[in-house]
């Protein structure tokens, strides 16, 4: 009986998936600002960064650490991650609304909301077609 390799799950597409949060949020700021004015495109950009400020955080500090020998570096890494991605989404909304309060409230939390869609859409828009991916 031959040993068998060890399984290979494939790296989240962290950095791919960064960058479609941050340019959802600068093409929904940059279409305000010539079509609804620089008021509600401030307001845009600041409820898509209070999102994906965070998520890139959590991104950064969760997937440190790869491999079983790691488990429990990994386990760990993911409590500190949620921990400070809540922390610092309570901070960028305190600061917000303390410094640059938004001139449209709706458009604020709109970009926010549309900006964490795209966290959760982002590993489907991201996926390899079946036929493109690697047979490993």
């Amino acid at each position: 009986m031959q040993p068998t390799a060890p399984a290979r799950l494939p790296r989240p597409r962290i950095a791919a998936m960064i960058l479609v949060q941050f340019g959802g949020v600068m093409g929904m700021a940059l279409i305000a600002w010539g079509v609804l004015g620089q008021g509600v495109a401030l307001s845009l950009l600041c409820g898509g960064l209070v999102a994906a400020v965070p998520s890139a955080f959590f991104a950064w500090r969760a997937f440190r650490y790869q491999g079983a020998g790691q488990a429990r570096y990994i386990v760990k890494s993911f409590y500190h991650a949620e921990a400070g991605k809540f922390g610092l989404t309570a901070a960028l909304f305190t600061l917000v609304f303390v410094a640059v309060p938004p001139s449209n409230p709706a458009f604020f939390f709109g970009a926010y909301v549309l900006t964490l869609l795209l966290q959760w859409l982002g590993p489907w828009l991201l996926r390899r077609p079946s036929h493109i991916q690697s047979r490993g």
